[in-house]
């Protein structure tokens, strides 16, 4: 079992930074795919971003050239660095653990084995 936990959110202008951590306990996640979601409400969740167990990443077209998902390994932590925040980015932001052994890039829910319980963004205008 993989426990995920994700801090970082908060409240911020519109036009600010904030970075978003998801450690993880139970497991090493050096050999999963890791991804961002968000759930704003009344709304579905949505993909944001991931980032394979090499590194590679994808991001979706709302958040392309603004946010920034990384790993560190060692320190079993995944993040999610969100710079030039727009009114709409406002959500509970998920992160998610899939234990499939490939290299790959998830980018649907049901590809992730694992969630953690969310952290809020806000965003002032």
């Amino acid at each position: 079992q993989v426990q995920l936990v994700e801090s970082g959110g908060g409240l911020v202008q519109a036009g600010g930074s904030l970075r978003l951590s998801c450690a993880a306990s139970g497991r090493t996640l050096r050999t999963y795919a890791m991804g961002w979601f968000r759930q704003a409400p009344e709304k579905e969740r949505e993909f944001v971003a991931t980032i394979s167990r090499i590194g590679s990443t994808f991001y979706s077209d709302s958040v392309k050239g603004r946010f920034t998902i990384s790993r560190d390994n060692a320190k079993n932590t995944v993040y999610l660095q969100m710079n030039s925040l727009k009114p709409e980015d406002p959500a509970v932001y998920y992160c998610a653990a899939d234990a499939t052994f490939a290299v790959s890039l998830p980018t649907a829910l049901s590809e992730y084995d694992y969630w953690g319980q969310g952290t809020q963004v806000t965003v002032s205008s």
